[in-house]
């Protein structure tokens, strides 16, 4: 039967990603899923951060179907709806600092989208800096502000003019050759060159994600947003926050950039906000969001009652559940365990991370880091034989990355770091 999907997947549907994994997921819960042939796996990348409640949730399947009887669509940027109204106050009363205005979109990209033409329209400027080994999405406009060239492929373009790229906070792969913190936070203080140098002084933000998932799970140091911030207040260009695989509790807090200290003058939603239901959020301060006029941005799907609804019962998971302090205490005990094998395996060069979101970074040398990609491919096809489903990524595609349902048990953790290891043994 699973053969009959596979075929039928490859003969009708644009298979325009990486190669997909040869098994037909039909069921999940928690942290596990099953496949069409009845064996089980322990998911470990919760759909690329999006189940954090866990797979099924009852609370939010139950949501769902109350909201089905009631009302599906009605299209909420022409009619008000209870649910888009009731999750936006929600989020203001989470969101950091005096992010209040939410425009609800559909995906990470596409939230993202609503926040590069907001800041244009807000400050009048129409330049855009980003960090090289960013991800913010796959239509054009979130490619162009993407720093990595492998995700921007030459026969796609041409893509926006106007951006420009910082370096980014990788301290592993340090493009200074420095060490932190005795760095004093080179990658950072170089914005000031960044915008003297690469832009025509018409920058209206900086978008950046608080950890860098696509990149391989990049961590920034401690201090780095800090100075980022104070470099663009300065000369008034506004932090675009990119929370679409950070937020919701991944990294141990609600949302990435309060790990930083920092105040992000829009924030973007999407991944984890519904529980597994397609929805996001562009989240501003009110006289940014207030920027947009009658007609300057909509979504037909945008703000979908469901979805909303699934949201709302995501966000009272999370308080009754308590998978924010969740993810920090399994979070900071699967990186200790992950560091202590990283001394039996030459293999692992850098273990990082911040709560459920975690990244171990392969190298066929310490000395030279030389990228160890093949054997990341292979440790992740291991597992996933074994019943262990990794991601796996990075610019340099080398990083094996945990990102498992924060209700995922120790057990579960134990086990996936046993099948991790034998997964590793023999490569070295």
């Amino acid at each position: 039967m699973s053969q009959e999907v596979l075929e039928k997947d490859r003969r009708y549907r644009m298979l325009s990603f990486t190669s997909m994994e040869p098994i037909v997921v039909v069921d999940g819960k928690g942290a596990t899923v099953r496949d069409m042939d009845g064996k089980e796996y322990i998911d470990c990348y919760a759909g690329i951060s999006v189940v954090n409640a866990g797979h099924c949730h009852p609370r939010i399947v139950q949501a769902v179907k109350d909201q089905a009887d009631r009302l599906i669509h009605c299209c909420s940027y022409i009619y008000h709806t209870v649910p888009a109204a009731e999750l936006a106050s929600r989020l203001a009363e989470i969101a950091p600092g005096r992010l209040e205005k939410t425009f609800f979109g559909n995906s990470g990209a596409e939230a993202n989208e609503c926040a590069l033409k907001v800041v244009k329209k807000y400050t009048k400027r129409h330049e855009i800096i980003a960090l090289e080994c960013s991800f913010h999405g796959r239509t054009i406009g979130t490619l162009s502000v993407t720093g990595q060239a492998g995700r921007k492929r030459y026969d796609m373009g041409p893509y926006l003019s106007g951006v420009s790229f910082a370096p980014a906070p990788y301290c592993y792969r340090c493009p200074f050759q420095e060490e932190y913190p005795s760095c004093d936070l080179t990658c950072a203080r170089r914005l000031e060159d960044i915008i003297d140098f690469h832009s025509s002084n018409n920058v209206a933000a900086l978008i950046a994600e608080p950890v860098l998932g696509e990149g391989g799970v990049i961590v920034p140091p401690d201090g780095y947003f800090r100075a980022i911030k104070d470099i663009l207040d300065a000369h008034n260009i506004l932090l675009i926050a990119d929370e679409v695989q950070s937020g919701f509790g991944r990294t141990g807090k609600m949302f990435a950039a309060e790990h930083y200290g920092v105040e992000p003058d829009i924030m973007t939603l999407g991944k984890a906000i519904a529980g597994g239901l397609p929805l996001s959020a562009c989240l501003a301060r009110a006289e940014i969001g207030d920027a947009f006029e009658l007609g300057d941005h909509l979504s037909t799907f945008g703000g979908n009652p469901i979805s909303c609804a699934a949201a709302i019962a995501n966000l009272e998971i999370f308080r009754e559940e308590r998978l924010v302090d969740a993810a920090e205490e399994k979070g900071r005990y699967l990186i200790a365990e992950l560091e202590e094998m990283k001394g039996r395996h030459e293999l692992i060069g850098d273990v990082r991370g911040r709560g459920l979101m975690i990244g171990v970074e392969l190298v066929k040398d310490r000395r030279t880091k030389i990228p160890a990609t093949e054997e990341a491919f292979t440790v992740k096809e291991r597992a996933m034989e074994q019943g262990v489903l990794l991601g796996y990524g990075g610019v340099r595609r080398n990083t094996v990355r945990f990102q498992p349902p924060l209700v995922i048990t120790r057990e579960q953790i134990d086990k996936a770091l046993t099948v991790f290891e034998s997964a590793l043994s023999g490569l070295q």
